[in-house]
This record gives structure tokens, sequence and C-alpha cells, in this order.
């Protein structure tokens, strides 16, 4: 099975379980702390990845680290995942988590690229006709790309607005080339 769709299964499980049990909040926390410690330590990401250490004492290591620090739930959904020996995709797993919660909150990401950093008022702006269009919630995740010489690109889910000023050059140099457009 790839990896994609293990990520989607074990995910929506734990979503599934966290709306039914009415404990949303509270697993939803504990995934955003996982992913912390996973983030933060290469070592526990090599440990969980590697074939050759057994999955008992993998059990131990999640115990240790997240015994007391989550719900027993989550903590539960842990060991489930390594006696399935899937403990190599707990990071995708946790990321389709929050992708999902996201989702279920009615917020959208949306990752921006600009040629200079956005000063707080066109983040505002942009946000809030983002989100009058989505009819959502925005999350703005911004990058910088100089070449792009002015604009934006937002990428919203698989779709892309490309506003730059790159690309609307591209498009007068297209029309150029086919005849299309003339200066006065």
């Amino acid at each position: 099975m790839s990896q994609y769709k293990v990520s989607i299964r074990y995910s929506s499980a734990l979503f599934e379980t966290a709306i039914y049990k009415k404990l949303f909040e509270v697993i939803s926390e504990d995934v955003k702390f996982i992913l912390k410690v996973f983030h933060s330590s290469k070592q526990l990401v090599s440990v969980m990845d590697s074939p050759v250490i057994k999955g008992q004492l993998k059990l131990s290591i999640i115990d240790e680290i997240f015994k007391d620090k989550i719900n027993i739930e989550t903590l539960y959904f842990l060991r489930f995942v390594i006696k399935k020996g899937r403990e190599n995709y707990f990071i995708n797993i946790f990321e389709k988590y929050l992708d999902l919660m996201d989702e279920h909150l009615g917020i959208v990401n949306v990752d921006v690229k600009t040629a200079f950093k956005f000063d707080d008022n066109q983040s505002k702006v942009l946000t809030e006709n983002l989100g009058q269009k989505l009819n959502k919630q925005i999350r703005l995740n911004y990058s910088i790309d100089e070449t792009i010489i002015g604009g934006f690109i937002a990428k919203i889910g698989d779709t892309v607005h490309d506003a730059s000023v790159k690309h609307q050059l591209e498009l007068l140099k297209k029309k150029f080339l086919e005849g299309g457009a003339t200066l006065n």
C-alpha cells in the first residue's frame, strides 16, 4: 500500500476516534505535540524508521517519551501503529491528521509566494479577500521569491493563482510572439 494511502487511512481512523469519543481538541493538541517531538529529534525518527530495531523496543521508547504527556487514546493509537509495523509513517499520519483537523475547522492553508515581504495591511487584505472568495478561514504561509518581480502567487490545494508581474510579462511576450498584440 502506498505511503499516501497508509497515512490517510490511519489519520482518518484517529480523526474519527477523536470526534466519536469527543476528544477532538485533546487529541489534536497531542498530535501537534507529537509532531513537535518528532521534528525536533532526528534520533527518534531514525529509530522508528529502522527495520532492525524490534517493535517491542519501539513501544518502550514511545511509552517512555509520551506516557504521561498525551491522552491515553492517543498513546493507544501510537502503540497500535507500531504493532501494525507502520511506525515509519508517523510523521505523515500526523500531518494528514492536521489537514483533516483544518478541514473540520474550516481552515484553508494558502501558500503565498511574493517578491518581497508583505506588510501587515497587505496580508490582512489578502486574507480577507481569499476568505470571502472561499468562504473559509485562511492561514497564509509566506515565502519570498524575488524572481516573480512583483505581485504574488497563491497556491490553494491543487489550484495556483498566479498574479505575479513575471507571469503577466510572460503572457504579454506570448501574445507578441503570436502576433496578437501590437504597440500603438
